[in-house]
């Protein structure tokens, strides 16, 4: 039997018994008894449920509290993760970009001095063919006029 029903059955002893003048009642003593033991002998084992009860929510609650905790460190480690990720990706566009400028730099000034090196280039052949053409010139009139000398 459960406390509640003992309980029950205690105020059914006492409604059971004769009633007195002046608010007083004449109950069997041994029924009362009786009930009173059962009570004693059940509110052990009531009390052992409810510290079993008591003691499973708190074991509940640990392991929730546990599991929470660990749900909230695997976030934050994901999260931390995601951030030095994201972190590793802006690095590597900043160093892409920075090697992509100094490649367009490298770029230009080679650009620059190929194009400085040809016009040198040029310059020394017009220079060279200018002076050779003079040459040319200076030869070919010398040739012409011992040509005349030839004829006479």
């Amino acid at each position: 039997m459960t406390l509640d029903e003992l309980l029950e059955q205690f105020d059914e002893v006492i409604d059971s018994g004769i009633k007195i003048p002046g608010k007083k009642t004449v109950v069997d003593i041994e029924k009362l008894r009786a009930v009173v033991d059962d009570i004693r002998l059940n509110i052990p084992a009531e009390i052992k449920q409810a510290k079993g009860i008591v003691a499973d929510r708190a074991e509940i609650i640990t392991t929730a509290k546990r599991e929470a905790d660990a749900i909230i460190r695997n976030a934050e480690e994901k999260a931390k993760a995601m951030v030095a990720q994201e972190e590793i990706v802006k690095l590597s566009q900043q160093k892409a970009a920075e090697i992509i400028a100094n490649a367009q730099g490298k770029s230009r000034e080679m650009r620059k001095a190929a194009q400085d090196f040809v016009d040198d280039i040029m310059r020394r052949a017009d220079e060279g063919l200018t002076a050779n053409l003079g040459e040319v010139r200076k030869t070919r009139a010398a040739l012409k006029q011992q040509i005349p000398a030839v004829n006479e």
